[in-house]
């Protein structure tokens, strides 16, 4: 292979590597995010697409605060 096979596998491995550090930032920080939203945040989202009706949402609002 001499220098320039070498020189190629050294490129696709800092690559490989670069890839794999920001997969699992991505995965760490993608949990995090998630986990942010707070129950009083869901609630509104889930009345604002009409998943319950607007005495449930504030039944379970009242449970909340």
């Amino acid at each position: 292979m001499g220098w320039f096979g070498g020189g190629i596998m050294m490129i696709v491995f800092w690559v490989l590597f670069i890839a794999l550090i920001v997969w699992i930032v991505r995965e760490l920080g993608g949990r995090n995010s998630k986990s942010n939203s707070n129950a009083l945040d869901i609630l509104k989202e889930r009345y604002a697409k009409s998943e319950i009706n607007k005495e449930e949402f504030e039944s379970k609002k009242k449970d909340l605060l």
